[in-house]
């Protein structure tokens, strides 16, 4: 078989960190495989993908060694996060810079565009439309159809379906396996249901960053389940040794009577055109929503219209109280953005989470406890000196909740809290979110987990067309109502 790319003895760390992501770490990937990077959130599963590809260090500088790196001469890579993979501001501009590249003439562009853009379930009338304009999910669709449109020998996918609806995931998965039948694929997932039947080879890497196991994937799952579970890594049946193991936890109670958010006639809109309308909505203390929908729906945007962070009509009562007549929102909302950069201001882990506290002025001494406590909670103590830029998605995303939720308000908004995370985080963070949701707190989740909707959830909202269309309430039976609105 061909050798089209490998690592031996490869040694990496980055700056402000303790000790090595990787030590002596050794691998060999052959023309038309397709293997699947699996392992626990922070072990350095992206990092060693951009190792593979050469980005690391020819692109994005980290101090390493290797005694041999061999990298591809023809790659595509999709990234975690689709914004830093554009370079352009408009989806035909982007997918023409591609098409540029590979010399095709601009009469046929066109015609290319529509093509890769539908193999990802793309479409849109007018292909000049903002990047910016689109959701997370749409914005990844886009990365993946550049990169097949490069039509490369080898194919990097770093969590490619992460920010994708279930039918999305299918759909782009489906595509996949048509496309890079030939091709050497070499994958990042936590969603591993959809890859299982497309991999033949697992790297099964441990919370230290080595690799612990190396082949079949039906070898891996049956020989190293005890390890896998232990670390926290997805696999096939987790969700239901989860459930079973804490049955009764997530025990739905009565709706209490303190109404927290009341809407009415309620819309956002984005230049002056409605991009979500919510005909009427009551939101009891202790409840926890899903909000659900497929991407581009509306579901981000009705978190941001509930911020405030875009134009609003209608009613809109946050504890008896209108809104728009609150002056520090922050004090009853915490957000997490559904892209975690989007949020961070400082220059450490740190001075992230204690930000909020230090802008309200509390005692050093008491803002290090607390900040103490989520450090440990969110399992990120090890790294409090590093740049929140420089953690992987998964910490990241831990990050972002952690700084959000520090103060404690009484409504929590959260957009996709666990894309990116291993099992154990993720349900380390549900099971922290009950916690405060037994306590008073009050929790609204975009989500695109089938399993959070229907076993977490007390109630779910549905968003259709940038439309609240549907209110499910799990009721403390057990039972489902669903209300049409």
């Amino acid at each position: 078989m061909d050798l089209v790319c490998e690592v031996k003895n490869l040694r990496l760390k980055y700056p402000g960190e303790e000790s090595l992501l990787f030590k002596d770490v050794s691998s060999s990937f052959y023309k038309g495989e397709k293997v699947l990077l699996l392992g626990p959130s922070g072990c350095g599963k992206s990092t060693f993908l951009q190792v593979l590809s050469g980005l690391i260090p020819k692109s994005i500088e980290v101090p390493m060694k290797a005694e041999k790196i061999l990298t591809p001469s023809s790659w595509g890579y999709v990234f975690q996060d689709p914004d830093t993979q554009f370079c352009m501001p408009y989806v035909d501009e982007e997918m023409a810079f591609v098409l540029e590249n590979l010399q095709v003439k601009r009469e046929q562009m066109h015609e290319k565009m529509r093509v890769y853009l539908e193999m990802v379930g793309l479409h849109f009338d007018d292909l000049h439309i903002s990047i910016q304009s689109l959701s997370g999910g749409m914005k990844q669709r886009l990365a993946i159809a550049t990169v097949l449109a490069l039509q490369p020998d080898v194919l990097f996918l770093d969590e490619p379906t992460a920010m994708l609806d279930p039918e999305g995931t299918k759909a782009v998965w489906d595509t996949m396996k048509q496309a890079a039948q030939d091709k050497t694929v070499i994958i990042v997932e936590h969603k591993i249901d959809h890859v299982l039947d497309f991999v033949d080879r697992i790297l099964l890497f441990n919370q230290k960053g080595q690799i612990v196991a190396d082949g079949p994937k039906e070898q891996i799952f049956s020989r190293y389940r005890k390890e896998i579970r232990e670390d926290g890594i997805w696999y096939p049946g987790v969700w239901e040794d989860y459930l079973r193991d804490k049955q009764g936890y997530y025990k739905k109670t009565p709706l209490k009577e303190q109404v927290v958010i009341e809407l009415e006639q309620f819309k956002g809109y984005r230049k002056k055109e409605v991009k979500i309308d919510v005909p009427y909505g009551k939101v009891h203390a202790g409840e926890w929503i899903a909000i659900v929908g497929k991407n581009g729906a509306g579901k981000s945007t009705l978190l941001h219209s509930l911020m405030q962070f875009i134009q609003t009509t209608g009613t809109y009562l946050l504890l008896e109280k209108e809104a728009k007549k609150i002056k520090k929102l922050s004090n009853m909302l915490s957000f997490v953005f559904q892209n975690p950069e989007f949020q961070f201001v400082t220059n450490s882990v740190y001075d992230e989470i204690a930000y909020s506290l230090r802008i309200e002025r509390m005692k050093e001494e008491e803002i290090r406890t607390k900040v103490e406590e989520m450090l440990e909670l969110f399992h990120l103590q090890k790294h409090r000196h590093q740049h929140p830029y420089q953690l992987s998605m998964g910490q990241k995303r831990r990050l972002s909740v952690a700084a959000s939720i520090i103060k404690k308000q009484p409504i929590m908004l959260l957009d996709e809290p666990t894309f990116g995370q291993d099992s154990s985080n993720t349900f380390q963070l549900l099971e922290l979110l009950e916690h405060y949701r037994k306590q008073g707190s009050t929790i609204l989740m975009v989500t695109h987990d089938e399993q959070i909707a229907k076993h977490m959830a007390t109630r779910v909202w549905r968003i259709e067309g940038g439309k609240l269309v549907e209110d499910e309430i799990h009721s403390c039976e057990d039972e489902q109502m669903y209300v049409q609105i």
